[in-house]
């Protein structure tokens, strides 16, 4: 369930792979133990054309979107977490930030959630 989608300036892909980028974000949400094994996506697009202050060229944010029920508290640590690995590996670009958004189950829906044979409605039914 939770979705990370990494906004970036198209030159950080001149110091860091995507794939390295995604697996930091990847893995913290995974350390953090607020998912599911497995339930985690992350997604990454390049930007060519931004409009920023004079001076800053880089930036990296992350809309993070994960389903209700986690506190506040969980939410601000696993912010400042992936923010504080992200740092590690871009030190000098000038903008680096996320915010995290909650689903609400009552809107959500995926494949399993219409399988007709998921009569508990188990967003993770195995048929999906």
């Amino acid at each position: 369930m939770p979705h990370f989608i990494i906004d970036c300036s198209e030159n950080i892909l001149d110091q860091k792979s995507p794939g390295e980028i995604m697996n930091a974000v990847y893995e913290t949400a995974e350390n953090s133990g607020l998912f599911a094994k497995g339930d985690i996506k992350v997604r990454l697009t390049p930007f060519k054309y931004y409009k920023m202050d004079d001076g800053k060229e880089s930036f990296i944010h992350i809309f993070g979107n994960i389903m209700a029920g986690r506190t506040i508290e969980q939410k601000a640590s696993l912010s400042r977490q992936i923010i504080e690995r992200l740092n590690l590996m871009f030190p000098d670009i000038p903008i680096l930030s996320i915010n995290i958004q909650e689903f609400e189950a009552a809107t959500y829906c995926n494949k399993s959630l219409i399988n007709p044979e998921n009569t508990n409605k188990d967003r993770h039914f195995p048929g999906h």
